[in-house]
């Protein structure tokens, strides 16, 4: 089954509630918390969630290398058909959408692209700017080109290596089917709770990272000197308070900017699963305890008419 919904909506703990009622395991499908730097900025979960059933795939991967949805959707379907033959459960949870639709719709086939292309995209970035290699896509990948903005350079590096290693753009490698690494009948529960309910839950929760010691988890990440390309490098929060380590914003400042942007993914999440996903149980509360109590029957209905 998956559990799915935007950041902050409560998605860990009713997963780690339904796999220990279940005898299951929780599978991580969140594409930030996969990396082990970031155990706190990312709201990996706590150790009495990790303690009421088995967890896998998160902090698994260093922030020095970025994990693909193709590394993922392998990993995961391996993790799914480990539980299948133990007689377990698998619960993924998550809320990272590129991850889901792998690892259900599978991902266009693209051939490995010779690394010059690569080189070639991240010279003209660093040369002439985000901005430059979106204009240079508008002609051969416009879709691309105008879904992008100038600052996401990992996705325009991405379509730019595409284009210039398969002389087809990414655009048209994205309509050809994938072959899903799992096929099996799925029970799907979309958290969607209130807006502003969301927003305060998003802002408390950054409020309690830096309690918890965010500054700190990713003071230790910027002194190892990464990309800032890397995937690590661009989790929620830590764009701005690397500004506030290299004294360009103040704490508040930081604080106000990392508060904004995940409250923006939040709901870009939101409407994401609202247009892409057919659930199952589409609860509008964060309340765990009630959410439970609906979905728990419509769960064992499930599994005991599971063919």
């Amino acid at each position: 089954m998956l559990i799915l919904g935007p950041t902050a909506s409560g998605k860990s703990a009713l997963a780690a509630r339904v796999a220990a009622e279940l005898g299951g395991v929780v599978i991580n499908c969140d594409s930030m918390q996969v990396y082990r730097d970031l155990h706190i900025l990312t709201a990996r979960p706590e150790p009495e969630l990790e303690a009421m059933a088995p967890h896998r795939l998160y902090g698994f991967q260093d922030a020095s290398e970025a994990c693909s949805a193709a590394l993922w959707s392998d990993l995961a379907a391996a993790e799914i058909a480990a539980c299948h033959a133990a007689g377990q459960v698998p619960v993924l949870c998550g809320g990272t959408g590129l991850y889901v639709r792998a690892l259900l719709q599978g991902l266009a086939p693209i051939p490995d692209i010779a690394p010059e292309f690569r080189q070639e995209a991240t010279a003209i970035l660093a040369r002439e700017g985000g901005e430059e290699l979106r204009q240079r896509l508008m002609p051969v990948d416009p879709v691309a080109a105008e879904r992008l903005n100038a600052g996401d350079s990992q996705r325009l590096v991405r379509a730019w290596e595409v284009w210039r290693g398969t002389g087809r753009s990414l655009t048209e490698w994205q309509q050809v089917p994938g072959v899903p690494p799992v096929r099996a009948r799925t029970f799907t529960v979309v958290l969607d709770p209130p807006r502003a309910d969301l927003y305060a839950r998003c802002d408390a929760r950054f409020n309690a990272m830096l309690a918890e010691g965010a500054l700190a988890e990713v003071a230790r990440l910027h002194a190892r000197g990464l990309d800032p390309d890397l995937p690590a490098m661009k989790a929620l929060g830590v764009p701005a308070l690397i500004a506030h380590l290299g004294g360009n914003l103040s704490l508040e400042e930081a604080r106000t900017q990392a508060q904004t942007a995940t409250r923006r993914y939040a709901k870009r999440q939101g409407t994401w699963f609202r247009h892409q996903i057919v659930a199952d149980f589409c609860p509008n509360t964060k309340q765990t305890e009630s959410v439970f109590a609906e979905i728990f029957p419509k769960i064992s209905e499930f599994l005991l008419t599971e063919q």
